[in-house]
């Protein structure tokens, strides 16, 4: 353990997933805490803002946070590589509950999650099956499914469900894989092409310099392997099944990528009899990753959320 930090191994389906624990201050072994799960966002990895910014501050809180890496993704395991595949991201939420509970200081029935991103989204799914999770929060929370449905598609998903299948046969034959770079090399290079949508031209400002890169963070997708993303959706049946108490945080400067449109959509749709909106007036998708006003914004919120139902 280094800075109140450990890193551990999780046992996922047939490989580890590379997490990192984050105690709270004065930590005793010997008592049981409140536990929160931190979900890295799409093509992320934990080292960015699911782990040094939301989990170093809900564990200064009192929660024990475990921030992890998405199978195929970061320092886990998982073959091929960069592979954004919404049922494993989902189910890899579980597994780190898995090893939660088996942590003697950590209260198996005072379990919540956390996600930013598309990391939102797939923490919003994984509380509709996962009754073990007692709580959820989503910081500007992405629905990938629709994302992939639509501009990531390029409005036309069954002709990227064809070309996706062309690719995979083409891999499985022996063909070079087909990696998709989501953003540009960096901003200047985005600039010099016209990128400067909102949300792509501060995604390439956070993940392309020195504010925001990491090692596990790749930014990349295996284009044969999209096409359950296409066809899934991070809300499907919230109406029923998404009970839990619920805290959505968004910015008011939309993008491209949606993150204002999913998190009211889900406000709306979640049948939670405990829910909020929160709006950080002012502030875009990317601000919410580690810009300290909306940060502080989203975590005055969170906090008390989280005390109250965990």
């Amino acid at each position: 353990m280094t800075n109140n930090i450990k890193h551990v191994s999780v046992k996922a389906l047939a490989w580890d997933l590379a997490a990192d624990i984050y105690f709270p201050p004065g930590f005793d072994e010997s008592k049981t805490y409140p536990a929160i799960v931190s979900v890295h966002p799409i093509g992320s990895c934990k080292e960015q803002t699911s782990g040094n910014v939301y989990g170093t501050a809900l564990a200064d809180e009192g929660f024990v946070v475990i921030a992890f890496d998405a199978s195929f993704q970061g320092a886990s395991g998982g073959e091929p590589r960069s592979i954004e595949d919404p049922v494993f991201r989902v189910q890899d939420i579980s597994y780190v509950i898995d090893h939660l509970v088996t942590l003697p200081y950590v209260d198996a029935d005072r379990i919540g999650v956390i996600g930013v991103c598309g990391g939102g989204g797939y923490s919003i799914n994984a509380a509709m099956t996962d009754r073990r999770i007692k709580a959820v929060g989503s910081v500007t929370g992405v629905n990938f499914g629709r994302l992939m449905h639509e501009s990531f598609s390029g409005y036309d998903p069954i002709g990227a469900l064809d070309a996706i299948a062309a690719q995979r046969t083409a891999e499985a034959r022996g063909a070079e894989r087909q990696v998709t770079q989501y953003l540009p090399a960096s901003p200047e290079v985005a600039k010099e092409n016209g990128l400067t949508e909102l949300d792509l031209f501060e995604a390439t400002e956070y993940y392309r310099t020195d504010r925001g890169q990491a090692p596990g963070g790749r930014t990349e997708g295996l284009f044969s392997r999209n096409a359950t993303s296409v066809g899934w959706d991070a809300f499907n049946r919230a109406e029923v099944l998404l009970t839990r108490p619920l805290c959505v945080v968004v910015g008011d400067k939309p993008g491209a990528f949606g993150a204002y449109r999913d998190g009211m959509e889900i406000y709306r749709r979640a049948a939670s009899k405990d829910k909020e909106l929160v709006v950080a007036e002012g502030f875009s998708h990317y601000d919410l990753y580690d810009q300290p006003e909306p940060v502080k914004i989203a975590l005055g919120h969170l906090i008390p959320f989280y005390k109250k139902h965990l």
